[in-house]
């Protein structure tokens, strides 16, 4: 089972991809609730096929470009999970990031991480000396 994971916009998708086929699907207008909720989202995923974690091969993470926060959050838990779980992590984007996510896991290595694209040069700090 691969877990596709895009947070780039308002609302949030997830994916559970079986053998390349979509076997399940949740999206939600996550907001400014992304951080509070997606955990609980990809738990409620899993579940809704009666599998755990470690059922999960691989993860399809969608990079960018998009919004920094959703993008920060949505990479940070999607490497977090393939570091625990020891599993690949590959980023994809595009009209076709799912299918092109899956091509790219079947050469992937564990340990790799994805870093997000954002739209925009990060504004998160004031100018030295303001």
């Amino acid at each position: 089972m691969i877990l596709a994971i895009r947070t780039d916009k308002p609302e949030a998708e997830l994916y559970l991809i079986n053998n390349g086929k979509f076997a399940s699907e949740i999206k939600w207008e996550a907001h400014r609730e992304l951080a509070d909720t997606l955990l609980m989202k990809i738990k409620e995923l899993l579940e809704s096929k009666n599998i755990t974690n470690n059922d999960v091969k691989g993860i399809i993470m969608h990079t960018g470009e998009g919004s920094f926060t959703g993008l920060r959050i949505g990479t940070t838990v999607a490497n977090a999970m393939a570091y625990s779980l020891s599993i690949p992590i590959v980023a994809a984007k595009g009209g076709e990031w799912i299918r092109s996510g899956l091509e790219a896991i079947e050469s992937a290595k564990v340990g790799d991480l994805v870093v997000p694209e954002y739209n925009a040069e990060p504004n998160i700090t004031k100018p030295k000396g303001s």
